[in-house]
C-alpha cells in the first residue's frame, strides 16, 4: 500500500495517522477493508513498529477503524463527507439578528487599521500611544512583584467586578481628581471603553429602543448601540457640544444618551455648566440614563481638569466611564464604569456572562502604581510633553499652512481636527494618498460623521510624536498642498 506521508516537521505518528484518516474520508480505503498489519507497514515505510502503533491507536479512538480478531484492523463503516469539487455550494449562515446588525459591511472595522503603516515616518494617528512617556521600568517592576505573588497565593477566578485593591484606589483617585460621587463598591472593571459601551447597550437598551448620541460621533458607541437594535437620535453639536433644547421627548422612547462633555469626540468643544445641568434634568424628567465617556479629560493644559458631569448627578442617571489606554497604553485593555448603585449587580452580572473577569496580574500592578501616586505623577509628566506636542503642532499649522486651515479643539485631550477652507473633499482623500507615500500618515474625519461635513477635515493626533517629528510632518504637508 502506498501511503503519502508529507514530512512537515509534525511527529511521525501523527503524519500517518493523518495519512490514512485522509484516505478512509476520502473514500479511498472503503468502510469494512482491512488496514495493512502494523509489521508491514512499518517495514514498508521504514519506521518503528511502536510510530505506526500509536498512529492506529488515535485512528481507532477516533473511530475511523475498528479492532477485529486476530489482531486485524478495518475500517469503520462511517460516513464520509462528500468531496469538496463534488459538494453543493453552503448556504450562507444562518445568524442571529444581533450578528447579522453587527456585520453589516460599513461596520466592519477595516483590516489592519491599527498596524504599523511601513513607509509612515510622521503618523498623526489618533489614540496611538506614546511609548517614551510611560514609565516602563516601574512598570516591570510592579508586574514582577505581583507575578511573584501570584505563585504563591492563587491562579483561579476571580471577582466580575474586578479586583478590589485597584476599585479602592481609583475610587480614592476619582474623588479627589475629578470629584466623583463613588466608593469601590460602585466600580466594575471591564476590558476598555468599548466593553463598558457594549454592556451599557446590552443592559439598558432594548431593539426599538432610541439612544441619543452626538454628531459627530464615537463610532464604537453607534456600531454598539445600533446592534441591539437600537433607533438613533443624532444631535447635531455646535461650539458648546450638545444642545439639551434639542433632546427629544419621552414619547421618542429614548432610554440613554452618549456623551464626551469633558472634551466632545471628535471636535474637541467643552459643554458647559448650564448645558451639562439641563442634560441631567432631561435625563430625569424622562427616566433616561447618560453615559458620560470621559475617554481623555486628565491631559488638561491650562488650568484643572473640568468637572466631571457625573460630580453634579444628584438622581443617580450616570454611568460615567474611564479608560486607562490614552493615559497609559491601549494594550493594557483596562477600563471602568462608576455605576448608580441599583446598576452594579446587572453590570457585574453581565461581565461574569461576557468573560468571567478582566486579568488579575495587570489590575494587581496598576492597584499599586495608582495608590503609589506613580499614575498622577506619570500624568503630570505626560501632559507637559503633550502641552509641548500640541504647541508645536499648532505653531507648525499656523506657520506652514495659515488660512487655508482653520484649528478646532480646546486645550484638553490629545488631538485636534483641522479644516481646510480651500479644498473638497476628493482633494482631500488625495492629498491624504500623497502624504502616505511620503511618510506622512493623514487621518479623515469623515468616518465620525454619518454624512460628511460641508469642509473636509482631517483629524490630527499628536501624542506619539516627538515635537521635531511634528514640525516635519507638518512641512511635508504644507510641501504636498503646494
Amino acid at each position: 500500500m502506498l501511503l503519502a506521508i508529507r514530512r512537515s516537521g509534525s511527529p511521525l505518528h501523527r503524519e500517518i495517522y493523518e495519512a490514512l484518516k485522509a484516505g478512509i474520508r476520502e473514500g479511498r480505503f472503503r468502510p469494512g477493508s482491512r488496514l495493512p498489519s502494523t509489521r508491514a507497514l512499518c517495514a514498508d515505510l521504514g519506521v518503528s513498529r511502536n510510530t505506526v502503533l500509536a498512529a492506529y491507536e488515535q485512528l481507532l479512538a477516533e473511530g475511523y477503524a475498528l479492532a477485529r480478531e486476530r489482531a486485524t484492523t478495518v475500517v469503520a463503516d462511517i460516513v464520509t463527507p462528500p468531496r469538496a469539487r463534488d459538494a453543493a455550494p453552503l448556504p450562507p449562515p444562518r445568524l442571529s439578528t444581533y450578528a447579522e446588525r453587527l456585520t453589516r459591511e460599513a461596520w466592519m472595522p477595516p483590516s489592519g487599521s491599527y498596524a504599523p503603516r511601513p513607509g509612515v515616518r510622521y503618523d498623526f494617528r489618533y489614540g496611538k500611544p506614546a511609548v517614551n512617556d510611560f514609565p516602563v521600568d516601574a512598570w516591570r517592576r510592579l508586574l514582577g512583584e505581583h507575578a511573584r505573588h501570584a505563585l504563591r497565593d492563587s491562579f483561579g477566578y476571580a471577582a466580575p467586578a474586578g479586583h478590589l485593591p485597584l476599585r479602592e484606589a481609583l475610587a480614592q483617585y476619582l474623588q479627589r481628581a475629578r470629584g466623583l460621587h463613588c466608593d469601590a463598591e460602585r466600580i466594575v472593571i471591564v476590558n476598555g471603553s468599548q466593553q463598558a459601551i457594549d454592556l451599557a447597550a446590552r443592559l439598558l437598551l432594548d431593539a426599538g429602543d432610541a439612544a441619543v448620541i452626538e454628531e459627530p460621533h464615537y463610532p464604537g458607541a453607534t456600531v454598539a448601540f445600533e446592534a441591539v437594535g437600537a433607533r438613533l437620535i443624532r444631535i447635531t453639536t455646535d461650539a458648546q457640544g450638545l444642545d439639551p433644547a434639542r433632546l427629544p421627548p419621552s414619547s421618542s422612547r429614548a432610554r440613554l444618551a452618549y456623551v464626551t462633555p469633558c472634551h466632545q469626540f471628535p471636535s474637541g468643544v467643552i459643554m458647559p455648566l448650564e448645558r451639562r445641568l439641563a442634560l441631567l434634568d432631561w435625563a430625569r424628567r424622562n427616566d433616561a440614563w447618560i453615559v458620560e465617556d470621559d475617554y481623555v479629560s486628565e491631559f488638561r493644559y491650562e488650568g484643572r481638569p473640568l468637572e466631571a458631569l457625573q460630580a453634579l448627578d444628584q438622581h443617580g442617571r450616570v454611568i460615567y466611564i474611564g479608560t486607562f489606554s490614552k493615559t497609559l497604553f491601549p494594550a493594557l485593555r483596562l477600563a471602568y464604569l462608576v455605576l448608580p448603585r441599583a446598576l452594579v449587580r446587572p453590570f457585574a452580572a453581565a461581565k461574569w456572562v461576557a468573560d468571567r473577569f478582566s486579568p488579575s496580574l495587570p489590575q494587581a500592578a496598576l492597584a499599586e502604581f495608582i495608590a503609589s501616586g506613580q499614575f498622577e505623577r506619570h500624568l503630570r509628566r505626560a501632559s507637559l510633553r503633550n502641552a509641548a506636542r500640541r504647541r508645536a503642532l499648532i505653531e507648525s499649522l499656523r506657520q506652514h499652512l495659515g488660512e487655508r486651515v482653520t484649528i478646532a479643539g480646546e486645550n484638553t485631550g490629545v488631538h485636534l481636527v483641522v479644516w481646510f477652507e480651500r479644498l473638497r473633499w476628493p482633494q482631500l482623500d488625495a492629498l491624504i494618498a500623497r502624504a502616505e507615500h511620503n511618510g506622512v500618515g493623514l487621518y479623515s474625519v469623515a468616518p465620525y460623521y454619518a454624512s460628511p461635513p460641508a469642509r473636509p477635515g482631517l483629524l490630527f493626533g499628536y501624542a506619539s510624536l516627538a515635537e521635531a517629528e511634528i514640525r516635519a510632518g507638518v512641512r511635508k504637508l504644507a510641501a504636498l498642498l503646494d
